[in-house]
């Protein structure tokens, strides 16, 4: 199931995150980038803000979190994937294609014609999945730091 997540999702979201991001910053960047309770607090107030604008789906399985995607609208008619993780021992069950999903509905209904993100270049898994799932380098800004900037367009939503 996906659905909005609430402040009460809040701790779960931020326990979540962390536990994906640490799959693959570990070894690429230093650990207090990515653990430790800095870190925590800092993900949890983020991911808050994100609760609060309504911009977060939560996908659950069995009662519990097992994916979070989270995005924020552009004024420039785009909008931006800025979080999208699956618990690791949720991966390759189609958690994040659904969630991918959920969020590509809600951008079509929005009527959003463009989106973008950014990608830890060293981060094989997510660039093969966003791949898959037509996203490609951005011709005019292709990277971004160690992140790569990727888009997406979006065909308008059926009728």
């Amino acid at each position: 199931m996906i659905r909005i997540a609430t402040p009460d999702d809040l701790d779960a979201i931020a326990a979540l995150h962390l536990e994906a991001r640490a799959t693959y910053y570990r070894g690429h960047v230093p650990e207090t980038e990515f653990a430790g309770p800095e870190e925590l607090a800092r993900t949890r107030e983020g991911w808050g803000r994100a609760v609060e604008r309504g911009d977060v789906l939560l996908a659950e399985r069995d009662g519990e979190p097992a994916g979070v995607a989270a995005y924020s609208r552009g004024e420039d008619g785009t909008v931006t994937l800025t979080q999208l993780h699956v618990r690791p021992d949720r991966w390759r069950l189609g958690v994040g294609t659904e969630l991918h999903t959920a969020c590509l509905d809600v951008w079509r209904a929005e009527s959003f014609a463009e989106a973008r993100l950014l990608v830890f270049e060293k981060n094989e898994r997510a660039r093969s999945f966003y791949a898959a799932h037509g996203w490609t380098a951005d011709p005019d800004t292709p990277r971004s730091g160690t992140h790569l900037v990727l888009r997406l367009t979006l065909e308008p939503a059926a009728e």
